[in-house]
């Protein structure tokens, strides 16, 4: 047990650490204006447009980081800073939501089979809250009857974990080639510096961090209550 509890903190700094890092770089590059002056609504205009790309809209939303590819509505919602930005940030944010927008308009087997996961997803993370919170405030209960109760209700938590587990794997390889296209259009259209596409690169990185992150914590969570199953407690 004493093992999983040095992973969560570790999990909890590095989350702490990566998230710190890219509110750093974001700030950071949203103060250097882009050469090409171009918001961050006209990039994702021009990188659909280059891509064919008609039938999605490009729209602002509130927040910060609150950037989106919602492929139910075919929209690329951008947070107002990015919208409206003319940095290295604002661009990369941009070309990379576009990037989901490539994916879904080349049936992007990977997004393809995570927006199949989403409401399983959703389903499971709603679950695994009301079993976690049953077996915390009922736990002399839960405890003092039968062990096949407790048994099931750890299967319960093992299946929700592995749902959650595997949707943030799935979505490492769609992050990572959305990013990976949206450097290759912006590198392709000359539209950056080399400084500039250096900025985008490691702004895209250090969000991309956030998944690998989240996939790491949901990695811990699921071999933690699998070894809870198992009889492995201290």
């Amino acid at each position: 047990m004493s093992l999983y509890i040095i992973l969560f903190i570790g999990v909890g700094i590095l989350s702490f650490a990566v998230s710190r890092r890219l509110k750093n770089k974001f700030r950071k590059y949203s103060q250097i204006r882009w050469n090409a002056d171009l918001t961050g609504r006209e990039i994702a205009e021009k990188m659909l447009r280059d891509n064919r790309i008609h039938d999605v809209e490009v729209i602002s939303v509130p927040g910060k980081l609150t950037d989106h590819y919602n492929p139910a509505n075919k929209t690329v919602n951008l947070s107002e800073a990015v919208y409206h930005g003319r940095s290295a940030a604002a661009a990369a944010v941009a070309a990379h939501e576009c990037g989901h927008a490539v994916q879904h308009a080349t049936a992007y087997s990977f997004l393809e089979f995570r927006s199949a996961m989403v409401p399983v997803q959703n389903v499971s993370a709603r679950i695994l809250n009301m079993v976690v919170l049953f077996m915390f405030f009922g736990g002399m209960f839960i405890f003092g009857m039968e062990g096949a109760f407790l048994n099931t209700a750890l299967l319960v938590i093992i299946g929700c974990y592995t749902v959650i587990t595997l949707f943030s794997l799935v979505t490492l390889p769609v992050e990572f080639d959305a990013s990976k296209r949206a450097l290759a259009w912006i590198q392709a259209q000359n539209i950056a510096s080399p400084d500039e596409y250096g900025q985008a690169k490691d702004a895209l990185k250090w969000a991309a961090m956030t998944y690998v992150v989240a996939a790491l914590g949901s990695i811990v969570g699921l071999l933690y209550w699998v070894s809870i199953y198992l009889g492995g407690r201290d």
